[in-house]
């Protein structure tokens, strides 16, 4: 019987954090090398390309480095977990929006495509990339410690955040703290959610559809109110599912 040769440890470390670097910027790194990645004919058509690469390099990479007998979807946590778990995180998320819309009301500025974009579609990728495969697969396929595969990947995200708001000023590392804290967040609902993504997939998606669908002014969103809301929600959803792991390990000890 073969077995694939064992790899050195700076080379799956190097593919990890140059994946999810490079995942959703992979046209701007072409274009950089002098390559035209053409976007879809449609609103959103460029970030839908982005996304779209970032999941397809991502999954490729895990692919490779996935231990021989372990099923890719599982590896990074695309498996089923119960309804039960993004059930509670959905829950978790309510007073959020209840908060959003007692501050400012209901928006009339997004579409039907704007939310299926900003609030579906590329939230799931990053969930994907940087959940499932920067934390997931890192820590239970890799055996990383759960700490250093949750900080690499948080770190990450909170970067490529931050440099996509300029890279400087108070606001930028705002939000480069709120989304690495936010890294975090998803990679414990992922731990607490029996090792899949899908209770971090339903908190960033609730999140993010509800500051699109209320009317929330730049100065709610980044000030003290809408921080508050989002970690507030964050925290119930952790502590939601706490809850839920012990009631089901109870369950479980008694029918043993």
């Amino acid at each position: 019987m073969h077995t694939r040769p064992s790899r050195p440890r700076w080379l799956t470390v190097s593919l990890i954090v140059i994946t999810l670097v490079a995942s959703i910027n992979l046209r701007d790194i072409a274009a950089w090398a002098g390559w035209t990645v053409p976007g879809l004919p449609m609103p959103f058509g460029g970030a839908v390309v982005d996304n779209g690469l970032g999941v397809l390099l991502a999954l490729a990479v895990a692919a490779w480095l996935l231990r021989p007998g372990h099923a890719l979807v599982r590896a990074v946590g695309l498996a089923g977990s119960g309804w039960q778990g993004p059930a509670v995180v959905l829950l978790a998320t309510l007073p959020c929006w209840f908060g959003l819309w007692w501050l400012g009301g209901v928006s009339t500025d997004w579409t039907v495509l704007s939310l299926l974009m900003l609030a579906v579609l590329f939230p799931l990728a990053e969930e994907v990339i940087f959940r499932g495969v920067g934390f997931i697969f890192l820590h239970r396929q890799l055996r990383w410690p759960w700490w250093p595969a949750a900080l690499l990947q948080a770190a990450v995200f909170g970067a490529i955040h931050w440099w996509s708001f300029g890279g400087g000023g108070g606001v930028a590392l705002q939000v480069l703290a709120m989304t690495s804290i936010g890294g975090l967040v998803f990679a414990a609902l992922c731990s607490l959610d029996r090792d899949t993504v899908w209770g971090a997939v339903v908190l960033h998606v609730s999140l993010n559809m509800a500051w699109n669908v209320m009317q929330v002014s730049e100065t709610t969103a980044i000030g003290w109110q809408g921080n508050s809301l989002r970690l507030s929600a964050a925290l119930l959803a952790v502590l939601g599912l706490l809850a839920l792991r012990r009631w089901r390990q109870r369950r479980e000890y008694r029918r043993a």
